[in-house]
């Protein structure tokens, strides 16, 4: 790939096109609203950004987006269109946060817009040289799981908040004894006075440690460590000397630093929880893609991503969600350069009912982690039977067996859809 940092968007305007994304370059580069003396031609041949393309899409009549500083008359068209900028690596260097400033800063907020989303971002070959990215991704958390195949069978610790760390422990247990792959803090629940970190540790990894011990079998524990980067180094480090394999952080809340960081000092694979998002993604002419988006955590160092999940309980569409399963699974540099893919997760209603589903929109990848609530606790036979019939529907899926077809003979799997599937 060359030396420039690339990046897509969609745009919509009521002001002549090229004039607009020339603005656009202009902000996000070494313009301004006026010719600079100091802005040589020199100076632009080396750091202005460029406007590699524009494709034309189709008009509207009313804008997406308010313009109240720049009305426009009654009749006017909003032209929406593909643009694709770039920058030269000089302007920014490998730095995450500066990147960050440059692919979607002050841009958003161009009066010459109704409408703005960064799409894609692509960047040179010396990101991969000066992020470590993933520490583990799909192979080191296979490996850290002892599960060589088929999907992370997962959930998470609910009730969200309330419980004490005994009771957070009772739950574990109860999903231990269930055959659980993979269990995970709530985003809201990190170390709240209710239920602090440390204790929660010491109330639930006893009982991981004698599972494995009895059963051969390790399951990852992701413990919130979500906080400020003093927090979370020590909390990393709790989890560490009790055994722990993973930790999760709310990538939004703690940003690119915050992970960066971790990333640097960490010892265990970090789950990246995505809360926030729809803030940044919800409306179709504004914020930013998943596939912009997972590119820096992944060179941040997650090792896991969510992307929500088929038939889910919030406002984004399958398509949405499998593509930004297909995007963390997608490498982000060709060989000998690592490709920092990472796990994608599919949480929000999940039940048996979507892994059919899921496993074709997937092309057959397993290499996916499922975190279902109440499709394992919420099972009419208890919590062993939900993790069973997850199992099995996965199981159902990659011998191209329809699920109820399948259920005949695995009653765990029959129940569930009888119960979930409409």
């Amino acid at each position: 790939m060359s030396e420039r940092i690339e990046a897509s968007y969609l745009v919509e305007t009521p002001f002549d096109l090229d004039q607009a994304c020339e603005v656009m370059a202009g902000e996000q580069s070494c313009g301004t609203f006026t010719r600079l003396a100091a802005e040589t031609d020199e100076l632009r041949h080396h750091h202005a950004a460029r406007v590699e393309s524009i494709e034309p899409l189709e008009s509207v009549t009313t804008p997406s987006l308010p313009m109240p500083t720049r009305p426009q008359p009654p009749g006017t068209l909003y032209q929406r269109a593909r643009v694709r900028l770039s920058w030269p690596l000089a302007n920014c260097g490998t730095s995450l946060a500066t990147l960050m400033a440059t692919v979607a800063g002050n841009l958003y907020e161009l009066k010459e817009f109704s409408g703005l989303r960064l799409l894609d971002l692509r960047v040179p070959d010396a990101f991969a040289d000066a992020w470590p990215g993933p520490q583990f991704g799909i192979t080191g958390t296979r490996y850290l799981t002892g599960i060589d195949s088929g999907p992370l069978i997962g959930t998470i610790i609910k009730p969200s908040v309330g419980l004490s760390p005994s009771q957070t422990a009772d739950v574990v247990s109860q999903l231990l004894e269930g055959g659980i792959d993979f269990i995970k803090d709530d985003e809201l629940q990190a170390n709240g006075p209710h239920n602090p970190l440390k204790e929660r540790v010491d109330a639930v990894m006893p009982l991981v440690r004698e599972h494995e011990q009895r059963t051969g079998r390790k399951v990852m524990v992701a413990f919130n460590i979500s906080g400020d980067v003093d927090e979370m180094r020590r909390h990393h480090d709790y989890v560490v000397q009790a055994g722990g394999n993973c930790v999760m952080v709310a990538v939004n809340a703690v940003g690119l630093a915050g992970v960066s960081e971790l990333r640097r000092h960490s010892e265990l694979a970090i789950h990246g929880h995505r809360a926030g998002w729809g803030m940044l993604s919800r409306h179709p002419l504004l914020g930013i893609d998943f596939a912009a988006w997972q590119v820096l955590w992944r060179l941040a160092g997650v090792d896991h991503l969510h992307v929500n999940g088929l038939d889910n309980k919030f406002s984004e569409s399958n398509d949405s969600v499998v593509a930004s399963a297909r995007a963390c699974l997608t490498p982000l540099f060709e060989p000998p350069r690592p490709a920092h893919t990472v796990m994608p997760v599919f949480s929000s209603n999940q039940t048996a009912c979507q892994a059919e589903a899921t496993w074709r929109a997937l092309g057959g990848s397993d290499d996916l982690i499922v975190t279902a609530g109440g499709g394992i606790m919420g099972h009419p036979d208890g919590i062993a039977a939900g993790v069973r019939s997850l199992r099995q529907a996965w199981q159902a899926a990659a011998l191209g067996v329809d699920a109820v077809q399948h259920g005949r003979e695995h009653p765990e799997l029959a129940r569930a859809l009888e119960a979930f599937c409409p």
